[in-house]
């Protein structure tokens, strides 16, 4: 082989390579990155035409969401933070878009942006807490440009989750387009899914991926259980809808992991069946009430399964309980290792505070306890849980 043939082979590999960031731009008119690459629809595991169709009908019930306070904070830093994490700092950030709104073709006010997505024709939306949090005015704009003002119903911010709604003129009547929330529960890893969002700014942004991963714990809360997708999302995704192949929805983007503040493929998004959980509590309250029992608790390490002489370590200790809480009531001692609660096997420590929350208060549920070696089960009346009681 030839000297000349060599580099010509060379050059060739190169351009293929460059092609898709060159040329493979639906705007240039000339081809697709598929066509480019001689690929035809049936090699995407999707479908083309499926992607095609849930941007089409989903889209209108997206909206842009930026809200901002009448007094803007007296400290120099930028409202909107990269998320590049100083030493010693989570590198898990909320999607906080970076201030530089220069690059953005549809800039927000001073405050806050992102995304949202209607949940009915009232105009009931569903976003993140963090997009919202403070603000004075609020506002929304549909895929059509057409821009209202929103009030906020209620907000959650143990789960991130904030319930807005549109504010319509007097007289006008209008029904919106909405999505509909499917079931997280019903997700396994490796579904393909589609996140719409306002990246940056960049209004309806359209991207695909896969589910990672479930239940993952970010240490954001005592509720965390998201959904890890590697579907390109970043800054101004927040509270915008992550959604299955039937095109329902099924998270709420809310997290990405990162060390410079943009997408490495590491994203996550409330279950969407939290939020149906706590919507009624939102409209009605403008709060989510939860269920305390009045313990403190920790992980069973092997040394404490060794020390407690249990069979595994499964359960969540109880290393302190409240005064005259319901635990305390109920009979619950320290020491005692929780192993069922109202019928739900506690694995470990992490599931206890989700499946109390989710008693209402008032309700008395069995809890099932190992002291001694012993199994007891012991009948405990939740009640309603404080910001400053511990689960």
């Amino acid at each position: 082989m030839t000297k000349n043939f060599k580099y010509s082979i060379a050059v060739a590999l190169f351009s293929l390579m460059i092609l898709p960031l060159s040329f493979g731009m639906r705007t240039s008119g000339f081809f697709t990155v598929d066509s480019a690459f001689g690929l035809s629809a049936k090699a995407n595991p999707v479908g083309t035409n499926l992607i095609v169709e849930i941007a089409k009908n989903k889209n209108p019930g997206v909206v842009f969401v930026t809200s901002k306070t009448k007094i803007q904070p007296a400290k120099g830093n930028a409202p909107f933070g990269q998320f590049t994490p100083p030493k010693g700092h989570s590198p898990f950030g909320q999607f906080r878009p970076p201030n530089n709104r220069g690059r953005a073709p549809r800039p927000g006010p001073e405050g806050g942006s992102g995304t949202g997505f209607i949940i009915d024709n009232e105009g009931y939306i569903l976003t993140n807490n963090h997009v919202v949090e403070g603000a004075d005015i609020i506002k929304v704009t549909l895929q059509n440009d057409k821009e209202y003002e929103a009030k906020l119903i209620g907000s959650d911010p143990k789960t991130d989750i904030a319930l807005i709604k549109i504010i319509q003129d007097n007289g006008e009547k209008t029904s919106f387009s909405f999505l509909t929330m499917g079931d997280s529960g019903k997700l396994d890893v490796g579904e393909w899914v589609v996140a719409i969002g306002n990246p940056f700014g960049l209004d309806h942004t359209v991207t695909t991926g896969v589910v990672s991963a479930m239940g993952r714990n970010i240490g954001s809360g005592p509720y965390d259980e998201f959904i890890q997708t590697d579907a390109s999302i970043n800054p101004g995704n927040s509270g915008g809808p992550l959604l299955n192949m039937e095109g329902d929805v099924i998270g709420i983007n809310t997290a990405i992991y990162s060390g410079s503040g943009s997408n490495v493929g590491i994203g996550f998004a409330v279950p969407i069946n939290i939020a149906k959980g706590i919507l009624d509590d939102l409209k009605q309250k403008g709060k989510v009430t939860r269920g305390w029992l009045g313990v403190m608790i920790q992980r069973i390490t092997p040394e404490l399964q060794e020390s407690f002489k249990l069979k595994n370590s499964q359960g969540a200790l109880v290393n302190d309980i409240a005064p005259n809480g319901p635990a305390d009531i109920g009979g619950m001692k320290r020491g005692d290792v929780i192993t069922r609660f109202d019928g739900v096997e506690i694995s470990s420590m992490e599931t206890l505070p989700k499946q109390v929350a989710a008693i209402k208060p008032g309700e008395s549920v069995k809890v099932e306890v190992i002291r001694k070696g012993a199994i007891k089960i012991l009948n405990i009346k939740i009640e309603p849980m404080k910001e400053e009681k511990p689960a």
